[in-house]
This record gives C-alpha cells, structure tokens and sequence, in this order.
C-alpha cells in the first residue's frame, strides 16, 4: 500500500514537473503574428499584442498590452486599450498540432473610446470592415461561423463624447461585460454592469446579435441607480441636478432604441436658479432614439408627485453642442399642496416666509429650444388657493389715502389666479395677469421678473369691501371716465415684493377723467396731451 501511494505521488510529482515545464517548449509567441492579423482583419482595425504566455494548469494563453485602433475619419488615437488578454484554449491540439481552438476571452481592464459625430456616426460602426491597407489580408472579416463559449470584459472603462464638443464626456468605470455562447450569426445572452458617475450604477441584462454593419439587435431589462443628473454632460448653464433612478426596457433594432419603464427623481433642479425640490418625482415614460440622427420622441411622459398629475409629450434632438426640446407639458387641477415643494426646482421664489395651501395649480406649457436657452410660453391658473404667511392687504396700506385700511390678516385668500407666462433665459414676463382675492378685490396687468429676480410690474387694484372704503367716492380712481381702480407697482425683489402707489397713472388718470368731462368727447385727444405731459413731468 505504501509503495502504491509513493507511486501515485511519483507520478503527480512528474506530472506536475511536466506541467511547469512544458511551457517553455511551447512558444505561444509564434502566434502572435497570426493572432494580430486575424483579429485586424476581423475588426476591420490595426491590433497589436504584447508578449504572449501559455498556462498548462489553467489551459488558457495570456497576452499583454493590447491596442486595437480607431477608425482614422474618427481619430489617430487607440479605439481599445487593454492591460492583458486571456484566452481560454483545447490544450490537446495546441501542444500536438499547435492548432489554436479559442473556448473563451477575458478583456482586463480595458479602456474604451466612443465618440460619435455631429451627423449621428459612431467609431464603432466601422468594425468588421474592410482591414487597413497596412494589414495583410488574412481571410477578410469576421468569419460567418465565428463563435466562443464566452466572452468577458473585466474591470473596464468606457468613455462617451462627440467630436470637437465642448461637453464634458460621459465616463463609466468599472465596467464588466459576460457574454455565453457568443456567435456572430445568432442572437447571445449578455449581462453588462457599470460604475456612474458620483456613485451610480448601471446593469444592462437580455439577448443581443446577430452582429450587423447597420447595428446590432438588443432586447434587455435596463436597471439605473443614483444617477448623479450633473454628471451626464449637459451644460451646467441649464442648472440640471439631482438623483434619478430607472426601471425599464430597451429594445432595439441597431436603429431604433425604445426604452420604457419607471423614473424617479430625488432633488430635481432644473434651473441654475433653482434649489432641489423637497419631494420626489415618479414618471412612466416610453421614448424612441434614432441612434443614427440622434433625434427621439417622447410619446408617455406621465409625471407625478402625491395626486399631482401632468403628461409630458414631445421630441428631442441630441445631435450638436446642446439637446434641443420641442415638448408640451400639459398639467390641469393639480393639488397644491403636491406641488409647492417643487417650484424652487424651476427657480420659483415665494415671499420670504410665505407659502401656497390648499386649491389646484393648472398650467400647459410650450417647452422648446436648445437646453441652455429654453423659452416656455403658456397659460398659469391657480384656484381656491391661500398665500399663507404673507398679508397682501397690509402689503396695499400703501393706497390706503386712497382706499381705507382692511382688516389685517396673516394669509392671503386667493378665489383665482390667471396669468400667461413666459420663462427664457433673459428673464420671465407675466401677460393678462387676473387675480381675485375675495377679501381685497380684484388685481390686473402684467410686468415682468429678471434673472436676478428683479420685480418690474404695473398692476391695476379694483378693491371692493372693507378694503375699498372710499374708493368709489374719488374722482378719477373708482368711476369716472377711465373706469375704477387704483394704478400701483410691485418693485422689489420675488421675496421682498414691494408694494407701491402708481402716482403718474393716477395723476394721467385723473386729469384725464376731469378734462374729459369738462369738454366731453370733443377734449378727448387734449386729455391725452396732458396726461402724457403730466407723465413725462
């Protein structure tokens, strides 16, 4: 028994002396010609490999510093980049016929550069072409019966940009790609996993193939974690920022990619303005991308926050420096109290200490232009609403000479409110403005707000109750000839609003409805002289 035991461990000793030597017997380098031809002719680019190395233990040979080059029309500089090779091989053939039968590949941490053009090409749409003139031919190609059991990237990085933009690329670390029974003829399963920036991550999962020149199939479950919404290339002019998080399905023809699935957006800011918003946004979408145009739709986007409701709907261009919007957001009856914590995301600033309860908000709104200059235009309604924290009636004690003090009051009772809207990068003006606050009257005009949040109004009081007193009694403010109401402006800023008398329309207005009167119809073009005297004065 012992001499059998000390037979078997003879014969492993020998075995394994076998195993360690016979490596250098073996020189995989005299493949290496054959490899880097082969893989230039089946990419279609220059490849290089480093030196070479067998493992008889593990059945796979190892190569060094791999460099496979970018399509010239894109850059001069490597497509790929990658610290080793392994690829996993049939130990028979290779040490009886030095033939090389491939069972797997494993990429390490390669580096790779995507780069698109402004006219919707990609570097990678070349591979599989024709080989550089510089190469040999060496069968052309891919070969139509090319497969491998697997296929991995392992620790990778992916870099994303456009060609002379000045965005910042789209970086993703870690990446790690698995790929069974990989045929270039059939459709493959995969599984891709990757690092976001600021802490994201990504997880790709489905079916892709056959390879096609004009792009490859893929059906797949889409999963997005933390991403950092500041950190995707978008201009920071735009002021974009928070965290989103998707659910969904991809599927494309290599033309076409559809995605559908769930978002949800935690601190959203969406002007540079702006502050994160205090609660969290759900939205089901289903969109299209041309991947060649680089152009979309967005044909659901069924945004919600609590009972807050609004269909965002539209198309998109990413081709160029800046994305470009033509959307329509269409929002009608939403609560109020849903959707306050969202205003400071779109750089709306209430007065200091005042706040919005109860009633509905309604608005459509056009969404159209380059994403650092976005121009929204459209109809804002608010209804059976309060500013609470804010007392409008003491805030118009300004005209009380003129009308009477109400009674002081901590909020503001809003009946309605109607106002058509523009919002651009210059700054935003409000048209029509219609507001009813039951216990004041009625508030009309228009004006404007800057960037900085300069107030710049001219508004028109037509008080009733307690809040009019004597209004109706005073020539020229409550009945005469150029109707009732008390001309005041709001200068100030969005959270100090300053309240003050219009005195050159009040005057223009008075003297207007005394000349008027005076001379009747007849004075009407000299009552215009004066009042615009009056004014200049």
């Amino acid at each position: 028994m012992n001499r059998t035991l000390r037979n078997i461990l003879i014969a492993v000793a020998v075995m394994i002396v076998i195993l360690l030597v016979l490596p250098y017997f073996i020189s995989v380098n005299s493949f290496r010609p054959r490899i880097e031809s082969e893989l230039s002719g089946a990419l279609g680019r220059k490849a290089e490999i480093g030196d070479m190395s067998l493992s008889i233990l593990r059945g796979s040979v190892s190569a060094a510093n791999i460099s496979i080059a970018d399509d010239p029309a894109f850059s001069k500089s490597s497509f790929v980049t990658a610290k080793g090779l392994k690829i996993g091989v049939e130990l028979m053939p290779l040490i009886f016929s030095k033939k090389l039968n491939i069972t797997g590949i494993t990429l390490n941490e390669p580096s790779i550069v995507l780069l698109s053009r402004p006219d919707g090409k990609w570097n990678f749409s070349s591979l599989g072409g024709k080989p550089p003139k510089s190469e040999p031919k060496s069968g052309g190609t891919l070969p139509d019966n090319f497969s491998v059991a697997e296929l991995q990237v392992a620790d990778g990085k992916l870099q994303m940009s456009e060609i002379n933009s000045s965005a910042k690329p789209l970086t993703l670390d870690n990446v790690n790609i698995k790929v069974k029974n990989f045929s270039s003829t059939t459709q493959f399963p995969f599984t891709l996993t990757a690092d976001l920036p600021a802490g994201g991550d990504l997880k790709l999962e489905g079916k892709a193939g056959p390879l096609a020149p004009t792009g490859t199939p893929i059906q797949a479950s889409l999963g997005i974690n933390k991403l950092d919404l500041a950190s995707i290339g978008v201009n920071p002019s735009v002021g974009l920022g928070g965290i989103g998080n998707l659910d969904g399905i991809l599927d494309s023809d290599g033309k076409i990619a559809k995605i559908s699935g769930t978002l949800s957006l935690e601190k959203l800011k969406l002007s540079p303005k702006g502050t994160p918003a205090g609660r969290a946004i759900q939205a089901k979408i289903a969109a299209g991308y041309d991947l060649n145009k680089k152009a979309g739709t967005l044909s659901q986007g069924e945004v919600s926050t609590g009972k807050a409701l609004a269909q965002l709907t539209g198309s998109y261009q990413t081709a160029g420096e800046t994305t470009r919007l033509n959307m329509i957001l269409n929002a009608p009856g939403m609560p109020v109290g849903d959707v306050e914590a969202l205003l400071p995301a779109f750089g709306v600033t209430l007065p200091a200490g005042a706040g919005l309860k109860g009633g509905t908000l309604s608005v459509k709104l056009d969404i159209s232009g380059p994403t650092d200059r976005l121009v929204v235009t459209g109809p804002i309604k608010l209804e059976n609403s309060a500013l609470t924290g804010f007392d409008l009636g003491s805030k118009l004690s300004v005209l009380s000479a003129f009308t009477g003090k109400a009674a002081p009051s901590r909020d503001t009772g809003i009946r309605n409110a109607s106002m058509n809207a523009r919002m651009a990068p210059e700054g935003t003006r409000l048209d029509s403005i219609n507001v009813t606050v039951p216990a004041l009257g009625v508030l009309t005009g228009g004006g404007t707000v800057s960037p900085a949040g300069a107030l710049d109004f001219r508004m028109m009081a037509n008080l009733s109750g307690g809040a009019g007193g004597n209004v109706t009694q005073i020539t020229g403010l409550g009945g005469g000839k150029s109707g009732g109401g008390i001309p005041f402006a709001i200068e100030g800023t969005t959270a100090d609003p300053k309240f003050v008398p219009d005195v050159n329309a009040m005057a223009g207005r008075a003297v207007e409805d005394a000349i008027g009167g005076a001379l009747g119809a007849k004075g009407e073009s000299v009552t215009k002289g004066l009042e615009g005297l009056i004014r200049k004065r």
